[in-house]
């Protein structure tokens, strides 16, 4: 393991310091994030986590440890309760990502442990609580707090689904991929009177959060909001304003988070950045080994009537349903790994289920076998192939679905080896759902292609996605000559609706 922070090139090059916040802030800026590059006018870095799985291959147990540590965070701000799992918990998480080899284990014994031991009157409290993750990079981690509250879980998403009404709809103004919908197939799940709460990778001046929480609020006024984040950097500006929008609200809107701060940067950061973005952002094609292998597609069974993930809800049913499938799943696929460098790699939004999938390959797998997850993104990142820097090497595929903003570039991060052969994955385990399993998927330079060129032997395994029923159309009274209607079909457009607008949009 490097000693070289991974923040270190970009923190050098724009002069950029982390600064410590609280006190109490459980853990360091610099355990959780490194920095990168990307091309942006307003902001040239990228701060990119140590433990989402999504730019940085990493050890499943750090990612989902990660998560219910958070998840214990705000279980207890919504009990109103210290457990003494932060304490106990960051020092684990610290030891797991310095490489102890036991504490991201015993990391995920202390949450479970915590989990198993609420409040007495947490049942009744929990039947209100409604956990919302952000797409596409905290949709595993809003799972993993959902996990350790027990709560039913949301989050939105890019993909529209022919026939399913949207319960709200927002755009980021600042981000790569602006379009955010909701689509619950229960909408009581956004008006439940108990605390909402919103998870997301990073907190940089609160004001996505801000934005969800008035347009829900608008609709379905609740007195308490809990905002979940890896990494808290918002400034005393930021804070004020957002205390500023919860009295307006005559709401308590509140922040838990693993690590708190802010980065310090010199007037000519931007400037700098932008020319540091010219001279390194080029993509270096794979140069693909001889010999080189075609995908295996892995066969799935015991997957019916299971849902993936969040998309559309998920309860407390969903959860077991989905640990028993995933269970399944891995036992097939573990017999077919036969190296001793694995990555199990998600699908930009779908990265529950293949998380789930590689914890579990971890625990039948030899200790011999390094197993790692990540995701593919829509993120735009700069890779540059030196020590202290968080990307190292990035591939470059056309989309492979039908978001509901049209189709782009994807990328995968720290995937292809680079300049460090030891960095070469021998398996590469990648998890789509069936709507991602097109034509572009497995085009001559698409993500399988490449990734060939990048392993000993990619394997393909395909989830069914759940489809929420669409509504059906009211039928009018039957009558001799009135024959009665028929529930109208996924493809037939529904009635118009007026959903719901958020600030900005």
């Amino acid at each position: 393991m490097s000693n070289v922070w991974g923040g270190q090139w970009v923190a050098d090059r724009l002069r950029l310091r982390l600064a410590a916040g609280s006190p109490a802030s459980p853990l360091a800026l610099a355990d959780l994030v490194g920095l990168a590059l990307r091309r942006n006018p307003r902001r040239a870095h990228l701060l990119v986590s140590t433990v989402l799985g999504k730019h940085v291959p990493t050890d499943p147990a750090i990612v989902y440890g990660a998560g219910r540590l958070l998840g214990a965070l705000a279980a207890d701000r919504v009990a109103g309760r210290d457990s003494g799992v932060a304490a106990a918990g960051t020092l684990l998480l610290r030891s797991a990502l310095q490489g102890s080899p036991d504490a991201a284990a015993k990391l995920l014994a202390t949450c479970a442990e915590h989990a198993d031991n609420p409040p007495a009157d947490w049942a009744a409290v929990i039947e209100s609580v409604t956990v919302l993750g952000y797409a596409e990079t905290a949709t595993a981690l809003g799972h993993a707090v959902a996990d350790a509250l027990g709560a039913d879980y949301l989050h939105s998403t890019r993909r529209h689904p022919p026939g399913v009404p949207e319960a709200g709809r927002f755009e980021e103004e600042h981000s790569h991929a602006t379009r955010h919908l909701l689509l619950p197939e229960d909408a009581t799940m956004l008006a439940r009177s108990g605390p909402l709460l919103l998870v997301d990778d990073e907190l940089s001046t609160g004001q996505t959060a801000l934005n969800t929480i008035v347009a829900l609020h608008s609709r379905a006024p609740r007195p308490r909001y809990v905002i979940a984040t890896l990494v808290d950097l918002r400034s005393a500006a930021d804070r004020a304003r957002m205390a500023s929008v919860a009295a307006s609200l005559g709401a308590e809107i509140s922040v838990v988070a693993l690590a708190e701060g802010h980065l310090e940067l010199p007037p000519d950061a931007a400037s700098i950045g932008k020319q540091l973005v010219a001279d390194h952002d080029h993509d270096r094609p794979t140069d693909p080994p001889a010999g080189r292998t075609t995908p295996r597609r892995l066969p799935l069974t015991g997957w019916h009537g299971v849902r993936e993930g969040g998309r559309h809800g998920f309860n407390h049913h969903d959860r077991a349903a989905l640990r028993a499938a995933t269970g399944r799943v891995a036992a097939q696929a573990a017999g077919l790994l036969t190296g001793d460098r694995v990555l199990v790699l998600g699908f930009e939004e779908l990265m529950y289920a293949p998380l789930l999938i590689a914890q579990r390959l971890k625990d039948l797998l030899p200790d011999t076998v390094d197993i790692r997850f990540s995701s593919t993104t829509r993120s735009p990142v700069v890779a540059v192939d030196e020590p202290g820097y968080a990307i190292r090497t990035r591939l470059t595929f056309r989309s492979h679905d039908d978001p509901a903003d049209g189709p782009g570039p994807r990328f995968a991060y720290n995937v292809a080896p680079g300049s460090d052969p030891g960095r070469r994955f021998t398996d590469i385990l990648v998890i789509v759902d069936d709507a991602g399993d097109t034509a572009s998927l497995h085009a001559p330079g698409g993500l399988l292609d490449q990734l060939t060129g990048c392993c000993d032997q990619v394997h393909l395994l395909a989830l069914p996605s759940h489809l929420p029923l669409p509504e059906p159309t009211p039928c009018p009274p039957v009558t001799p000559s009135i024959p009665a209607c028929q529930n109208r079909s996924a493809d037939q457009p529904l009635a118009a609706t007026t959903p719901m607008r958020w600030p900005g949009s």
